[in-house]
């Protein structure tokens, strides 16, 4: 499996492996984890498997969120000796919800070379499979844990106009339904993905109350590792988005101007209808 030719002395590769089925793990991943002088992995009991899947021989390392940052220099220090590292987390791409950063950018500050070997993410994954306008989306990670917290980061998420997408555990799934219904209301569609790759893939797409539904009929539905792609709110008509920058040079420009001189003005700015804007402005309690 060794192909000393497949890695450059001094770079740290950060390289994507399985999210569950290992026969993804590419040919270039593969020679790179077998090429390398040392794999820094989230958990090598995790990583263990498959390496003895794909017959690499590699020494590992653990590197994960609580001593990424004292391992840092020593780490650096070795690749400017020459060494050649690969870094990896439990499944799919490091840094995406996964250990990594502060290595990452504390390699590029010292000027040193940082390789990506692509392949598998459930974030993306799933999106493919969502059937979910993607060519803009956001990704925001593991939601707050507690519901207060989660509902209240759901609430300027529910205006993205754009796909969103979040990672959630099995033991908090049906909470963050219930509170995305709650905040987002019963008709958001939401695509349910559990179990990427694995034997007992999964995913639906379904309105969040009708989700629910489906969610609580089989206990099996919980289980797993979860990706949730949310469809983005409706987005404002021109005629909508006209009327409110209208509003807003309206409630800037009556401050300084006779009303109907005002509505005039703003109307002309953002194309609304001034005779609205007018209207509006004389219901004003201070107009």
């Amino acid at each position: 499996m060794s192909n000393p030719e497949s890695v450059a002395r001094g770079h740290l590769y950060v390289v994507a492996t399985p999210i569950g089925n290992l026969a993804d793990l590419s040919p270039r991943a593969a020679a790179v984890l077998a090429g390398v002088d040392l794999i820094l992995a989230e958990d090598t009991r995790n990583s263990w498997v498959l390496m003895q899947h794909a017959g690499i021989t590699t020494p590992m390392a653990a590197l994960h969120d609580h001593n990424e940052r004292g391992l840092a220099e020593s780490l650096i220090q070795r690749l400017e000796a020459g060494e050649a590292l690969a870094l990896i987390s439990d499944a799919g791409t490091p840094l995406i919800s996964d250990p990594g950063f502060v290595l990452v950018r504390q390699v590029r500050d010292a000027g040193l070379p940082v390789m990506t070997v692509p392949g598998p993410c459930a974030l993306i994954a799933a999106l493919s499979i969502a059937g979910l306008p993607t060519d803009r989306f956001t990704f925001v990670g593991f939601l707050p844990a507690k519901t207060s917290a989660r509902r209240s980061a759901l609430a300027p998420l529910g205006a993205l106009t754009e796909t969103w997408v979040c990672y959630e555990s099995s033991h908090r799934i049906a909470d963050t339904l219930a509170d995305m219904e709650a905040v987002l209301g019963a008709d958001r569609d939401v695509l349910l993905a559990r179990e990427l790759t694995k034997r007992f893939e999964q995913s639906v797409r379904l309105p969040l109350g009708a989700l629910r539904a489906w969610l609580a009929e089989d206990p099996m539905h919980e289980k797993g590792e979860f990706v949730l792609c949310v469809a983005g709110a409706a987005a404002a008509s021109d005629a909508d988005r006209q009327l409110t920058e209208g509003r807003r040079l309206m409630a800037r420009l009556v401050q300084e101007l006779p009303a109907s001189r005002a509505a005039r003005i703003a109307a002309e700015l953002s194309g609304a209808p001034r005779k609205q804007l007018y209207v509006e402005s004389l219901a004003e309690p201070d107009a």
